[in-house]
């Protein structure tokens, strides 16, 4: 479901793209403009409990994410400085996101568990790409695995925009944990690959 509604995304994108090359934006400006509004939006609306309007704009923002590389592909520009911008800031978001929430929860001072598994999600969040980056740097690959970055978002935001439109805070704390979980077993897998492949290299003659 997430790679078609990329797909339909980069087709809507790709007149707007268009106009921001012949405007003189560059991809980069709208990675970087993107991850600030991000940050900015995560931790202005989640912390003072607006979780519901937090939600909405962060959910836009990520629809939006694919705007740069679409704009890069068009302009020729597509390559690795790209790629590892995009990559280093999303983290900067993911990390907002999750840190807005902690926030949130630490102001309520009501919710130690909350606290401690959105704490969870925000370390994990950024152990996931660690264990990928870490295997190719290494010429191995470690992709995929059962909560990649789009689903991460995609449950942490709609349950938070649940509660914000009225949910028990509950919806909130099982989604979290689900997370948490979810995420602890993708960088087991990620493990996984990587220690099947460096055995297979060992016993290659």
């Amino acid at each position: 479901m997430l790679h078609r509604l990329r797909g339909m995304m980069t087709a809507l994108f790709t007149p707007v793209a268009r106009a921001l090359l012949r405007i003189g934006v560059t991809p980069d400006a709208v990675t970087i403009a993107g991850t600030v509004a991000v940050v900015v939006i995560a931790l202005w609306t989640l912390p003072t409990g607006h979780l519901l309007l937090g939600a909405l704009l962060l959910g836009g923002c990520v629809l939006t994410d694919s705007l740069d590389g679409v704009m890069a592909r068009l302009a020729g520009r597509a390559g690795p400085w790209g790629a590892f911008l995009d990559s280093t800031l999303d983290r900067f978001a993911d990390a907002a996101i999750f840190a807005g929430l902690v926030l949130y929860f630490v102001r309520r001072g009501d919710d130690e568990l909350t606290v401690v598994l959105a704490l969870a999600c925000l370390v994990l969040g950024g152990v996931v790409p660690y264990a990928r980056a870490r295997a190719e740097g290494l010429g191995m690959t470690a992709s995929g695995g059962i909560a990649e970055r789009a689903d991460r978002l995609v449950v942490v935001l709609v349950a938070t925009a649940a509660v914000g439109a009225g949910a028990p805070p509950v919806v909130l704390t099982v989604a979290l944990a689900l997370l948490a979980v979810a995420s602890a077993v993708t960088v087991v897998q990620r493990m996984t690959m990587v220690h099947r492949q460096s055995h297979h290299r060992q016993d290659l003659p």
